[in-house]
Formats: structure tokens, sequence, C-alpha cells
């Protein structure tokens, strides 16, 4: 009995230490089982990614990893991301949640429950909006001030990709479309 009360004030206190990682669990990414403890994580959305490759789907995982995303009207997912899996992930600090893992867990699952009753919009109210309830609900970070704009922006810079394959399947489109742009241009300058 005494052992675990220790290692659960070891838990405790590795969460409250800034950028350390909670003592429990795994927290390491496992890009071929799809689990990203504590992440969000982002894959392309056909069409759209090719045009602005910064756009794309948003999804939040628990902090076993397993991946929630509002993939609808009416319907968030479970470890079946809309769009497929990710290609991008970012994982944030439980240290910057108070109550580390109960409270991120609480945040996502509240965001989750109140998005099953909402109607998606692309442009108000969508992925990026659920997790962005998720972590306004956590205060992670002390913060509640987490939008689809912003969580955009986070994604590019701190975002990491899960692969080469990942990174191609993001840009490539892109370069392609601008390539045949640069080539219709320069050809029709000659």
């Amino acid at each position: 009995m005494a052992e675990t009360k220790t290692f659960e004030n070891q838990e405790k206190t590795a969460i409250n230490m800034p950028g350390h990682l909670p003592l429990y669990g795994s927290q390491k990414i496992d890009t071929e089982k799809q689990r990203y403890p504590h992440c969000i994580v982002w894959t392309p959305l056909p069409c759209i990614t090719w045009l602005f490759p910064i756009i794309g789907h948003m999804g939040i995982c628990t902090s076993a990893g397993v991946i929630r995303d509002f993939a609808g009207p009416y319907f968030v997912s479970e470890d079946d991301m809309a769009f497929g899996n990710p290609v991008k992930y970012w994982q944030l600090d439980l240290g910057k949640v108070n109550n580390g893992k109960e409270a991120w867990d609480r945040g996502v699952m509240d965001s989750c429950e109140e998005y099953k009753h909402r109607m998606h919009n692309l442009f108000c109210d969508n992925c990026h909006s659920h997790v962005a309830m998720a972590l306004n609900t956590m205060k992670y970070n002390g913060k509640t001030s987490f939008n689809m704009v912003n969580l955009c922006f986070y994604m590019l810079l701190y975002g990491k990709y899960t692969n080469t394959c990942g990174f191609l399947k993001t840009w490539l489109p892109f370069l392609i479309f601008v390539g045949i742009i640069l080539a219709v241009v320069l050809t029709t300058s000659l």
C-alpha cells in the first residue's frame, strides 16, 4: 500500500513539473498502432489541402492515445479519422494541465459529448473547433482562448510528420499544382 502511495505522489509531482511527462503508461508515439498519447493529430483534406497545405482535418487524442475527431454532423469518431490516418501530430505536455491525465481525458470527453450534438460547419464549427473546445475545457497552459485559426498555425509550427510519406501526402499535390501553374504561365508568356 505504501509503495502505491509513493508512486501516486511521484506521478502527481511529475505532472506538475513543467516540461516533464508523467511516469505512468506509455507516453511514446506509436504510428504503426495509431497511438498518439495526449496529442493533436492532423491529416490532409482532399482538394482543400492540395490548394492550401496548412488546412486539414484535426483530431485530439486521449492520454492513452485514442484518436477522437469531429467527423461530421452529430458524429465524433473514435480511432477512425474521417479522412485517413494522421500524417502529423503535436504531442502536448500533461504538465501544463492542472490534474494532468484526468483533466486531459475529461476535457477530451466533454468536448466529444458536446460535439455529438452539433451540426458540422466547414467555416465556423468544425474539427478544429472541437479540439479547441477540449483544450479550453482543460485550460491547457492556463489558456481558454484556443480557436480553429490559432490551432491551424500551432500545428504548422509544432506538428511533426509521422514519416516521409506523410510529408509527401501533404505537400506533393500542392507542389504539383504550383508547378503546373508556373509551367502554364511561363509557356503563355513566351
